[in-house]
This record gives structure tokens, sequence and C-alpha cells, in this order.
């Protein structure tokens, strides 16, 4: 019952901040994040109403894709590229594409599978050198490069916050990932709706900078 209840909980906080600051709270996807998590959690969650499921590992992803493929799957975080075929070959919504490189194998892999792969860019939006992602500056540079690759569909971006004491500082980041988000659609005419930001300690920050997809796990599932 725990995660019913988390469920219920957390989408209540989803609305309080969407109307706190005049979004439509449909506007805002709320992701359980699965991975360490066994299937019987998010058979659970599946049960309470949640959709959208979030892993990071591709071995671990693929077992549960095959036993569950009809959920609303999403893969949040680094791959490998010797993993990239396995990933490809289920039906997955990729949120951390995190350099040309790899945005260029994806669509070579995509067109070999006569799909198109739905992605989000990931941003290193406060220059963290333990983190991976596009500068600002890099991805400026390069999303011309991206945008006529076949096989691969960019819908916005997504960034991993860095932990800050102050929620001013949080906000500050999610404010800047927005602002890029709009000088890519200024400067290539291309929508990018996604907003891929926020996590369990940081959600109602994230929502209030425009996120349209927060990735929750510790405050579904518990604690790992």
């Amino acid at each position: 019952m725990a995660i019913k209840e988390n469920l219920l909980r957390i989408r209540e906080n989803i609305e309080k901040t969407c109307l706190l600051c005049g979004r439509d709270p449909r506007e805002v996807k709320l992701l359980a994040v699965s991975k360490t998590f066994p299937i019987s959690s998010i058979l659970e969650a599946y049960e309470a109403g949640q959709r959208d499921f979030g892993e990071s590992r591709v071995q671990e992803f693929v077992p549960k894709y095959q036993q569950l493929p009809d959920l609303s799957w999403h893969f949040i975080g680094h791959i490998q590229k010797n993993k990239l075929n396995k990933l490809l070959d289920t039906e997955v919504f990729i949120h951390s594409v995190d350099s040309l490189e790899l945005a260029e194998k994806i669509s070579e892999k995509a067109l070999e599978r006569q799909k198109v792969v739905k992605v989000l860019l990931q941003v290193n939006i406060d220059d963290d050198p333990s983190k991976f992602g596009f500068t600002s500056e890099g991805l400026l540079q390069n999303i011309e490069k991206i945008l006529q690759l076949k096989g691969i569909a960019p819908t916005g971006l997504m960034t991993i916050g860095a932990l800050h004491k102050d929620p001013k500082e949080t906000r500050a980041s999610f404010a800047k990932l927005r602002g890029l988000r709009d000088a890519l659609s200024e400067v290539t005419k291309h929508e990018f709706p996604e907003l891929s930001m926020g996590m369990s300690g940081d959600y109602h920050e994230a929502i209030l900078e425009g996120a349209t997809i927060v990735r929750v796990g510790t405050g579904v599932f518990g604690q790992r």
C-alpha cells in the first residue's frame, strides 16, 4: 500500500505546484524511476495508476521490458555504445542522448531497424565535471547536425540538477535549461516541448521552472 499512498501524495504535490504557478497539472508527467526495484513493485505502482517507468541500466531494463512490454518505458541512464543494440531492440523513450556521436549512433541503429526513436538531449547545465551531457554551448553548436539525422526525433532536453541547499539555486539551474530550450527553438525553428528535470528532492522547483517530466524514484518506491 505504501507505493499507492506515495503516488497519491506526489500527484497531489504536482497538482498544488502547478496551480501555484498557473500551469495545468496535465502538462507534467510523473516518471516513476524503477531502477533496482523488482517487477512486483512496478506492478504495484501500475495497479495504482502509474504508467511511465524509468530505468538506467540496460542489463536491468531489458528483462523488465521483456516481462512488461506494454508499459511506457523511459531510459534515463548513461548509454554505453556496446549496449545500444539491446536498448534499441525495445520500445523506449531515451532521455540521455549526451553527445553528437551517440545521436549519430542511435540514428544509424534506428535506420537499420526502420524505426524512429524518440529522444531527449541531456545537458550538463551546471558544467559539473562528474555529470554527462552537452554543454549549453556545445548543444547550440551541434543542434542543426542532430536535427538532420534520420531515425531520431529530439523532442526536448533533460538535465540532472546539482544538489543545492538553497531552492533558489536549484530553480536557477532549471531556469537555465528552460532558457536553453527556448534559445534552441529560436535558432532552429524546431519545437522542443519536453523538459525532463527534477527528482524526488527538487521536482517542486523543476515544475515551477517548466518541467514537463519529473523523475521520482525514492519518493515513489522508498529507499533503495
